[in-house]
């Protein structure tokens, strides 16, 4: 009975050695990779934060490594105790394939808004084009960007659409030119209407002198010649500036007898016919 109990003991205390061991060894794992992954995500963050990136996206992405992280120290330690994890994975890949394709669009959405709050094309209050819409962007969200365009609507776009599309940032800049043209009648004085309405961009404060504006022949049409308006300003001055000048170089040129012509042709009859 003694020797059936020390050779019991004999072969059940290596297992016991062995399992200890690697409940060890699993404590070490687990400990060194809850601290690898405390300083990977501060780390994260400190970078992100750096960058100046939005709180929500910094707090989505510091979420989504600790759950990566977590899931991969978890499998590790699966693994480690000799569960085949093989069936894990292959589960987790086929459902999240399952959700991704179920949720295309949504994800599409999200992974535009990432984009967008990482990368910043644009921010709240500035002034974009994009997909055949224009308005100052009023609320930038994980999945849809709102503009506010100047007839007072409310345009909502898709993240993933608006990422991929082209998006023109009018307050990038400081500054920008506002592009204007008016005909002058082929029979008026061309020299004066050029002075006339140089004239009248010298006059107005909100006009910068540095850039220049330029006042210059563009092309003889079939009606006048005409006349380039390209002035600078700051960007809240941009349509302010565009109205009043307008409305200004018409008010001027009609108080200089200056021609505006209306659209015209000149039509030749043929006599002999």
């Amino acid at each position: 009975m003694e020797r059936e109990m020390t050779n019991w003991i004999d072969n059940i205390w290596p297992k016991f050695l062995d399992a200890g061991l690697s409940i060890v060894w699993a404590v070490i794992l687990l400990i060194i990779g809850i601290k690898v992954i405390n300083v990977a995500r501060k780390l994260l963050k400190s970078a992100l934060e750096r960058s100046n990136i939005d709180t929500g996206v910094v707090q989505f992405l510091d979420a989504f490594v600790k759950f990566a992280a977590y899931a991969v120290l978890i499998l590790a330690l699966l693994g480690h105790f000799g569960v085949q994890t093989t069936s894990f994975i292959t589960i987790l890949g086929s459902a999240g394939v399952a959700i991704g394709l179920s949720l295309q669009g949504s994800l599409s959405n999200f992974a535009g808004g990432i984009l967008i709050l990482i990368l910043k094309p644009f921010v709240v209050g500035d002034y974009v084009s994009a997909c055949g819409c224009e308005g100052t962007v009023a609320v930038i969200s994980l999945f849809y960007t709102t503009l506010h365009t100047v007839d007072n609507r409310n345009v909502v776009l898709p993240n993933g659409s608006l990422s991929n599309s082209n998006i023109t940032n009018y307050s990038a800049n400081e500054i920008r030119r506002v592009d204007m043209s008016v005909d002058v009648g082929y029979g008026s004085d061309l020299k004066k209407a050029r002075e006339v309405i140089m004239d009248i961009l010298n006059q107005d404060e909100r006009i910068l002198k540095d850039p220049a504006p330029i006042v210059a022949v563009d092309n003889l049409g079939d009606s006048g010649v005409n006349v380039l308006i390209r002035p600078w300003v700051k960007c809240e001055d941009y349509w302010a500036v565009k109205w009043s000048v307008l409305e200004a170089v018409h008010n001027r040129l009609n108080a200089e007898q200056i021609d505006i012509p209306f659209p015209q042709m000149t039509v030749h009859l043929d006599q002999n016919s």
